[in-house]
């Protein structure tokens, strides 16, 4: 953790949550009530919080959490079994989290049930086609080694049975310099975003 702390506070790693920051917000606008789920540290869910969302942060590890600020309302648990009021939230975003969680369809599902009707999910993918994914899945010691879901139109189909889905490609990311763009081979995100279906 304090490995990863250290790395956040660099500039290239500030100029990423920055571009990921504006991205959200864009997004999020008219949304009060947001749920991060997987949020680690929370870094960028800090500034949602700085912009006047209501943030919720939820991550498995208590020691990650334990470096949120207090702004951030914090509950150790997993995206699978999260333990929430039926539409609660307006909206809830996943940063670079979703992959990593071993049941990601009930996580999803658990999703949905959280949400207000018309509410908004917000998932950022890493997209493997892209060089950034491919260096970090190359290092065991990086995070990325540890993914366990890496077929996006898979997620985006799973996702479409809750939400009425959007997708795009994110973000170029090549160190030292991040930039814009939607080529596939290019940007190191995939973005599935969308409105909660209602039930008929």
């Amino acid at each position: 953790m304090e490995r990863y702390l250290k790395a956040c506070k660099t500039d290239f790693w500030k100029e990423v949550f920055k571009a990921e920051l504006e991205y959200i917000l864009r997004e999020l606008e008219g949304a009060k009530d947001v749920l991060s789920i997987g949020c680690g540290p929370a870094i960028i869910e800090t500034g949602l919080s700085e912009h006047g969302f209501n943030v919720t942060g939820l991550d498995i590890s208590k020691e990650a959490l334990e470096q949120a600020p207090d702004s951030i309302r914090t509950i150790v648990g997993s995206a699978e079994n999260m333990d929430f009021a039926d539409s609660c939230f307006d909206a809830v975003i996943y940063i670079a989290s979703l992959q990593f969680i071993r049941e990601y369809k009930e996580a999803v599902k658990r999703a949905a049930r959280v949400i207000r009707p018309k509410g908004r999910i917000l998932v950022m993918l890493l997209n493997p086609a892209s060089g950034f994914f491919k260096e970090k899945a190359g290092n065991p010691a990086s995070y990325v080694s540890k993914i366990k879901h890496t077929d996006l139109k898979a997620i985006e189909k799973m996702m479409a049975e809750h939400f009425s889905i959007q997708t795009e490609y994110f973000l170029g990311i090549k160190r030292p310099e991040t930039f814009q763009t939607e080529d596939s081979n290019l940007a190191a995100l995939y973005v599935v975003k969308g409105k909660k279906k209602e039930r008929i």
